[in-house]
């Protein structure tokens, strides 16, 4: 038996989307033009939401293996889709431009009547954040961020949490982080300075190199950097341990070696998701303020303030960001030995 063809309004099942704005303004016979924009606005960042958990749940399932594979395509899938992720949360902050063709009056006219309705209520938001790696116990507002759910979100919610995130995952990866362990790449490393630590040798020059850069007001930094990078103890403030932390310093110190692109690219990927989540809440910051001022969301939330302390609070890959500070020009970077220049990819 053949296949139907396909047809594009029966594909996209445009019968249901284009039926599925219900102003709630008419409903109360005081049609308000702008209702339909912050529907459709509104639909549409959950549509959003859906394509970023779809990119997302394919991320953690490679990153679950028991073993990745950094020298299959699957590396470059978690760099593609986590551009993916990256260009569409650009797309939501832009979207906030449309919205704000809404004036605060246009606003007004419909307002009081979604009450007490709220974004605060979107749970694909949340475990969206959740999977990526922001933990409860560092989120703001913690006493009232799943009390506006239904049962069945906040316990889609809490099974989430209750898996490993993809921080948690990336932690173990870069733990696995072969380079520096393997002793045979490194019998023909050329050591700068005395090692008098129990450092590897090429950390052990790294920190000399490091602290010889620092001018006065940074002199702080050596103790941060043993911190970090050495103590082998997991921080209370940071997610990835000392073992991760000096995996991921060393690939953006040497991410000009061809298998060391992939890794970067995730690296800078995570960055951007970061920095477009604090762009969009710092837009709606702004958007909120414009549009009710000092009043109450919808939901009850203390609106504008709610929204700057979660921007303040809620950066997932600050771990990653913090590598900036310990940094060194590339001229002065060790001379990697041969044997791992070759298993770096250039011979």
């Amino acid at each position: 038996m053949s296949k139907p063809p396909v047809e594009y309004t029966e594909y996209l099942q445009l019968d249901k989307i284009l039926n599925a704005q219900s102003l709630e303004s008419d409903k109360e016979n005081a049609h308000a033009h702008d209702e339909m924009l912050f529907i459709i606005i509104h639909q549409a960042y959950e549509l959003w939401f859906k394509q970023m958990h779809f990119e997302l749940d394919s991320i953690l399932q490679i990153m679950n293996q028991q073993m990745v594979n950094d020298n299959s395509p699957e590396l470059q899938t978690i760099v593609h889709r986590t551009n993916r992720i990256s260009t569409i949360l650009k797309v939501l902050v832009h979207q906030i431009d449309i919205l704000e063709t809404m004036t605060p009056l246009d606003f007004y006219d419909f307002r009081d009547m979604l009450r007490p309705a709220s974004g605060f209520q979107s749970w694909q938001f949340k475990m969206l954040e959740a999977k990526l790696g922001l933990k409860f116990e560092h989120r703001y507002g913690q006493q009232y961020y799943l009390s506006m759910l239904k049962p069945e979100y906040i316990a889609e919610i809490k099974k989430v949490e209750q898996q490993k995130t993809l921080m948690e995952l990336l932690n173990e990866w870069l733990e696995r982080m072969p380079f520096i362990n393997d002793m045979e790449l490194w019998k023909n490393y050329d050591q700068q300075f005395e090692n008098k630590s129990a450092l590897h040798n090429f950390w052990n020059d790294f920190s000399h190199i490091y602290e010889n850069g620092l001018v006065e007001g940074e002199k702080q930094n050596i103790q941060v950097l043993t911190d970090l990078f050495f103590n082998e103890i997991k921080s209370e403030h940071t997610v990835l341990s000392s073992k991760a932390m000096r995996s991921a310093l060393f690939i953006l110190l040497y991410r000009g070696y061809p298998i060391m692109q992939a890794p970067f690219q995730i690296i800078h990927n995570l960055l951007d998701i970061d920095e477009q989540m604090a762009t969009w809440r710092f837009r709606h910051i702004n958007m909120v303020g414009r549009m009710i001022g000092s009043r109450v969301g919808t939901g009850g939330s203390s609106g504008k303030e709610y929204l700057r302390g979660a921007l303040d609070k809620h950066y997932i890959f600050k771990d990653f960001a913090t590598l900036s500070s310990f940094l060194i020009e590339r001229k002065k970077l060790p001379k990697l030995s041969s044997e791992l220049e070759r298993r770096l990819g250039f011979y």
